[in-house]
């Protein structure tokens, strides 16, 4: 064997094609292995070479001289294992090793020659039995164990915390009932198109997020882009979560840090919105104003009684008072410096918080997707069923239905305002999570010939539904806190942390057993989070340990441990005492907004119009058998591109500089946040631009091998197309 039989990529197959739709052996079957190191010496090297594969993708072998490879034998014949006892299989596997020594070194297994995944030489018959060669120096990629496990993991990804903080608000914001309009138009066109376009991208070429791009070379930078920017993403989004566990934490006690005034962080101007009874009487009538500060003996019904003539109020002014959970927050949780300018300490107890949920995450997908599919089945469901609970709990609330009226009631008069538009584009394109290379991911562990499209449609229209579920159980709730603090729910409602750290908090501090509700409430925003981060995060490193398989596959763990505790050194960043100024500036700029958009835009264009929308048809016909309806092709060329184009362009020209509350930031800020956009964004005219003079040949044929190469690629474990495997039927007959 020798050092021209690696190929380039790495791995040449000989396999038997023994198919059946998607499962190679119909009878019971023993699969027996037999693995050996061989050392190649140097002299091997100048013995005969083979002459590179005619397909147009392979590539001429590598000459490595003195390189170990791994060879596998596969031995597979029809016979029960129950028939042998554990005597009888050691004895098996030793003769079987033996017997795969002496055809190595025989000669007599097939010439493995120089291919690319897909390629396959003719097995070889030895006693009755198809022996299979595979000569692999990088292990095995993995593969779901099955559909649910997938599914799963696509529903923890893409709904998050998205659809419990941010749709609900928007909802309300844009017109209650009549914002699902644009919503649903946005997710029709635009959403699950690419939701559906990234996960088969995946899943034909078995591969992650930078080596799709083999379709068109010249579109690679999209890849890079994709990959900084969930690199950015990881890095932020799990501050979320470990504010969540410090809120969770400190909810295990019997009454709630936040319900009242008095601890050690709270200020002389705490006061409950809740405390009506210590409100000061405000009295006018017309030519005067009085106003009086309630004691016990002065108390509110004897000012009422004493100042008839006068119209009296006891109104809460946010002005004036701070609400205890507003300061939990902002003075004990996040313990607020003046500015981003003033980072200040590090908040040790939040870094605690980060740790953990840096190390959950890294064992949710340490070993693989094998076991990450085992971990979304809680991670996954068990949200559903907190957010049951609490809207069944929520709509028992006095003034919960106020507040799911001013939820869905529609108001179409604000159909006609851009913004309503806007805002319903982008929450579908970030609450899906397409863009990032997750998809891509997920996707590609997949067998080649599984329904995604069916998958697509489901999951994108489960995330939707979900967005619209939470919304009833979050606005029960707000409800609720109108009734009780006697204030319209328009000056209730938040988004964002503003509405898990503040709103949702200040409400529950109301409810019989409220530790009980603000524990279950806390523990789903970790869970939601926690499965949209770790799916996040195997995207990334999918990206990463399928482009250098060689140096990363083997070393994933350590690989993986190494990032993370590099992400969280930089998250640290984000729990100083400026933290929620450096927070906002990642949020704003690195992985969201604008960039994003415009990634999206640029994936379109090449999927759609460089690769070529019909040849992508063509491959989709090989795994499903059918081609997809012809709307996704208007989608992929027409309305996706200009949905997200149109909102990039809203975005700039509408562009105001982003605040916290009333906190201006200076310019370096945005300056740096624009450097972290640029550094994912960027990267794409950067690589075309590399790309391009780094290919030879003229011009024209430049172009045509960087934008649109002849290439038919198959992937190394793809069945034959549907169109070729026999059918049998009751009869007997086998109909071609």
């Amino acid at each position: 064997m020798t050092s021209a039989d690696t190929p380039h990529s790495g791995r040449c197959t000989c396999l038997a094609p023994s198919y059946s739709r998607e499962k190679r052996f119909q009878n019971s079957s023993v699969n027996r292995c037999c693995k050996l190191r061989l050392r190649r010496s140097s002299s091997s090297s100048s013995s005969s070479h083979r002459k590179p594969s005619s397909n147009p993708t392979a590539t001429s072998c590598p000459n490595q001289a003195a390189s170990v490879a791994s060879l596998t034998l596969s031995s597979r014949f029809a016979s029960s294992s129950s028939t042998m006892d554990k005597q009888q299989q050691q004895q098996q596997h030793r003769h079987d090793k033996k017997e795969c020594m002496e055809l190595v070194m025989d000669g007599r297994l097939p010439t493995l020659g120089c291919s690319v995944p897909g390629e396959a030489t003719a097995p070889v018959e030895v006693n009755g039995r198809t022996i299979e060669a595979k000569l692999d120096d990088i292990p095995e990629r993995e593969n779901w164990s099955g559909t649910v496990e997938f599914v799963l993991a696509c529903v923890g990804q893409c709904i998050g915390l998205g659809n419990v903080v941010r749709f609900p608000y928007l909802c309300y914001k844009n017109g209650g009932g009549a914002f699902l309009v644009p919503y649903v138009m946005t997710a029709v066109f635009a959403g699950i198109p690419m939701y559906f376009m990234e996960l088969a991208l995946g899943q034909w070429l078995s591969v992650g997020g930078l080596g799709v791009w083999v379709i068109c070379p010249i579109w690679k930078g999209v890849g890079y882009a994709a990959t900084i920017m969930a690199a950015w993403l990881n890095t932020y989004y799990i501050i979320v979560l470990a504010w969540a566990v410090f809120y969770l934490c400190s909810s295990f006690v019997s009454v709630l840090p936040w319900a009242s005034c008095g601890n050690f962080w709270n200020t002389e101007a705490c006061l409950s919105e809740y405390d009506r009874h210590k409100l000061p009487v405000k009295c006018y009538n017309g030519s005067s104003y009085l106003e009086f500060n309630v004691t016990k003996e002065f108390n509110a019904s004897y000012i009422f009684e004493k100042y008839k003539d006068y119209t009296c109020s006891q109104e809460y002014d946010p002005n004036r008072f701070s609400s205890p959970v507003k300061e939990f927050w902002e003075r004990n949780a996040l313990q607020i410096s003046e500015g981003i300018d003033t980072p200040g300490t590090v908040r040790w107890q939040l870094a605690l918080c980060l740790l953990f949920i840096w190390v959950v995450a890294y064992f949710c997908i340490w070993k693989g997707v094998k076991w990450t599919g085992k971990v979304v089945y809680f991670t996954a469901l068990f949200p559903y069923v907190l957010l049951t609970i609490l809207l069944i709990r929520g709509v028992t609330l006095p003034g919960a239905l106020e507040g799911i009226k001013f939820y869905i009631v529609p108001d179409m008069t604000r159909l006609k305002d851009s913004s309503v538009w806007i805002d319903a584009a982008s929450q579908v394109l970030f609450s899906y999570g397409v863009g990032l290379g997750t998809l891509i991911a997920l996707g590609s562990y997949n067998k080649y010939h599984h329904n995604i499209y069916r998958d697509a449609v489901m999951i994108s229209c489960l995330n939707s539904s979900t967005s619209f579920f939470a919304g009833f159980v979050i606005f029960s709730f707000i409800g609720f806190m109108s009734h009780e603090q006697k204030r319209p729910v328009s000056s209730v409602a938040d988004s964002g942390p503003g509405l898990a750290f503040l709103a949702y908090p200040n409400g529950v501090t109301q409810l019989p057993i409220s530790p009980l509700w603000s524990v279950l409430f806390f523990f789903m925003i970790l869970m939601l989070g926690l499965d949209s981060q770790f799916c996040t995060c195997e995207g990334f490193f999918t990206s990463l340990i399928d482009e250098f398989p060689r140096l990363l596959r083997r070393r994933r763990e350590i690989f993986i441990a190494v990032v993370c505790f590099i992400s969280y050194l930089v998250g640290l960043s984000c729990i100083t005492e400026g933290g929620m100024y450096v927070y906002t500036i990642f949020d704003t700029y690195s992985a969201s907004g604008i960039g994003l958009l415009t990634l999206i835009f640029f994936e379109c264009i090449a999927i759609g119009w460089s690769y070529g929308v019909n040849r992508f048809y063509e491959n989709l016909k090989d795994m499903f058998g059918f081609y997809p309806c012809f709307l996704w092709k208007i989608c992929w060329t027409v309305t996706t591109p200009l949905i997200t184009m149109g909102v990039v362009l809203f975005n700039i020209v509408t562009y105001v500089p982003v605040k916290y509350v009333n906190y201006s930031f200076p310019t370096w800020a945005h300056v740096i946040g624009i450097m972290m956009a640029m550094s994912s964004v960027g990267m794409i005219p950067i690589y075309m631009v590399y790309k391009f003079f780094t290919t030879g040949g003229p011009i024209r044929k430049r172009f045509k091998i960087l934008f649109r190469p002849d290439i038919n690629i198959v992937r190394g474990d793809a069945p034959p197309p549907y169109s070729s495997i026999p059918r049998t039927t009751s009869s007997g007959v086998v109909p071609l």
